[in-house]
């Protein structure tokens, strides 16, 4: 049966690459051992952790949590600090948050080793373990970390028994590991596999804009997407007839289940679903576009299950191929060489490569994002902003009866009831391309972030200004932000832009390996110091945002509560937005 598609998740790390790690040492003790995976580390000695697991991450505890139920530590209540911030046992054991530099067992102010046979109320221990395992694997967590020292000298039984019980990977932290070793470990491995993926969608954009400019260019990205997918693509109408493929020609079984996801968008299904057969991943998205028949049209796309850049990959041809046979632009009947001038410059082709068929005239760059409390489709979104040159998004449609909106995945808890839909570097709902003279007002059931009006050669620095404005609008919950630059004679004038830069880079150097601490900084500062709303824009907990400013404030060794240093660091990370602007 069809079901919407999720987007592409951060590149998993095998758990059994960590355990090959001999600079690790961590032993697996418990669960399963084939096919474990893990996106990312939270540390936490919180007796009830769920609220603050995404899914997919290690889990790492000291086990200052069972203190108080062993009965073999004072104060183990004091645990909750690691998550709502205060002063507890959690701290002493390293608790933080994956962000937080530091984080992992150490002896400074900890409790005594307490031995897992330690005296105790019958079946208490048994019972909170199990609970505490069942709910980790409910939360989605991919496995538990359990560090050796300074509470606890091993791993208690009945942890041991629950996780093997309730299907839960334990792994053995020795006491000579801190956490944010394992924390480290991981994300150097998302790191290097992220660059992997991303060298290939370059390199797969880069192919298909070049097919879209071939005198053929439908059959031309289709048979690119093929070879880049290593499968199957094909443009189906409602009825299953085939408008083009290309690759190796699936089995029956493949056929069928093709014709029928292409069905039931042509019925005014979502716009994207996904069907999973042996060996194979389905994946289909309803195009803008009409075939020779006028039927509308779906691409769909077989490929490796185990291949996630494939569906990224996928997507990407699917803009092209909207645009590709779908209405002209905004001006009216548009040329091929016109119309693949902007499709290339909608993948992020080289502004110089494009500008002659453009011409001189100047764009402005809006990026959006569904409010959830409305119907408004993209489509009239598009014909507000009177443009076709429309990139939709994994969040462009409204929800379905077949579920969760096409493309979305849950989303993660923020405070006060507040969900986060976009994070900094995540793909917006819907990204357009709008001709400056057209005057840009806030639509019903959508946030918008707008750049200032461009030439061809700076839209991709239009493009960072209209995605950090629509942070700061859904941040502020706020209809339209517009982007400002500086004037002549601002402030940062004053300064020439290298001399600026290199001050900028030294004062951030020991931020400069963090990413997610220059973001939080960056997004806090430009909310002027906003726990709730930095959460929001971030897509994290508000707590989370106060561990990371409270490590900030001590790796630059100042006070964030001084707004002369606030004033300061602003400059310095406008300067260096400014530096990669230019290049």
């Amino acid at each position: 049966m069809p079901h919407p598609m999720p987007p592409p998740s951060t590149p998993p790390v095998p758990l059994a690459d960590l355990l090959a790690r001999t600079d690790l040492g961590l032993r697996q003790i418990a669960g399963p051992r084939e096919g474990v995976a893990i996106h990312w580390v939270h540390t936490s000695e919180m007796a009830d952790p769920v609220p603050y697991l995404l899914g997919g991450e290690m889990l790492l505890t000291a086990g200052v949590h069972l203190a108080e139920v062993m009965g073999g530590a004072e104060g183990a209540s004091g645990a909750d600090g690691a998550e709502a911030g205060g002063p507890g046992l959690a701290d002493a054991a390293g608790s933080g948050t994956s962000d937080a530099a530091g984080a992992g067992p150490s002896p400074a102010g900890a409790a005594e080793p307490v031995p897992a046979d330690t005296a105790r109320p019958p079946g208490a221990l048994d019972a909170y373990l199990d609970g505490y395992a069942a709910r980790t694997v409910a939360a989605g967590a991919a496995a538990l970390g359990f560090g050796i020292a300074p509470v606890h000298d091993t791993v208690p039984a009945a942890l041991v028994a629950a996780c093997d019980r309730h299907g839960l990977p334990l792994v053995e932290v020795p006491a000579g590991t801190p956490f944010t070793a394992v924390e480290s470990a991981v994300w150097q491995a998302v790191t290097e596999a992220r660059h992997r993926e991303l060298t290939r969608l370059s390199e797969a954009q880069r192919a298909l804009a070049a097919a879209a400019a071939r005198p053929d260019p439908a059959t031309a990205v289709l048979r690119t997407l093929a070879r880049h997918v290593h499968g199957w693509t094909a443009l189906l109408a409602p009825d299953g007839a085939e408008h083009g493929s290309a690759g190796p020609r699936p089995a029956t079984a493949v056929r069928t289940a093709a014709a029928r996801l292409a069905q039931v968008m042509g019925a005014g299904g979502p716009s994207s679903a996904t069907d999973t057969l042996p060996g194979t991943s389905l994946s289909a998205y309803a195009l803008t576009g009409r075939g020779r028949d006028r039927q509308a049209l779906a691409l769909v796309v077989a490929a490796d299950p185990h291949d996630p850049p494939a569906h990224a990959i996928a997507g990407v041809a699917a803009v092209l191929l909207s645009l590709i046979t779908g209405p002209a632009t905004v001006h009216g009947p548009a040329t091929a060489e016109h119309s693949a001038a902007l499709v290339r410059l909608l993948l992020g082709a080289r502004p110089a490569d494009v500008a002659p068929l453009l011409g001189p005239s100047l764009w402005t760059v809006v990026h959006a994002e569904r409010r959830r409390d409305t119907t408004e489709s993209a489509a009239s979104l598009a014909a507000a902003l009177g443009t076709s040159l429309v990139a939709p998004g994994a969040a462009a449609e409204p929800p379905t009866a077949l579920g969760k909106r096409p493309g979305s995945e849950a989303t993660a808890p923020t405070e006060a009831g507040a969900e986060a839909t976009t994070a900094p570097g995540a793909t917006p709902a819907l990204r357009a391309l709008i001709p400056a003279d057209h005057e840009i007002t806030a639509h019903p059931g959508w946030t918008l972030g707008v750049s200032e009006p461009a030439p061809v050669a700076e839209l991709p620095a239009a493009d960072r200004h209209a995605a950090s404005a629509l942070r700061r609008a859904l941040a502020g919950r706020t209809a339209l932000v517009r982007h400002r630059t500086p004037g002549p004679h601002s402030v940062t004038s004053l300064v020439a832009p290298t001399d600026a830069r290199r001050h900028a880079q030294a004062l951030l150097a020991p931020l400069a390996d963090s990413p997610p601490l220059l973001a939080t900084l960056h997004n806090w500062l430009a909310l002027h110091g906003s726990w709730d709303r930095t959460a929001t824009a971030l897509g994290i907990h508000r707590n989370t945002v106060r561990q990371r400013i409270t490590r900030i404030a001590g790796l630059l060794d100042t006070d964030l509560d001084d707004p002369d240093v606030r004033m300061e660091l602003w400059f310095a990370l406008r300067s260096l937005d400014r530096g990669a602007a230019r290049t």
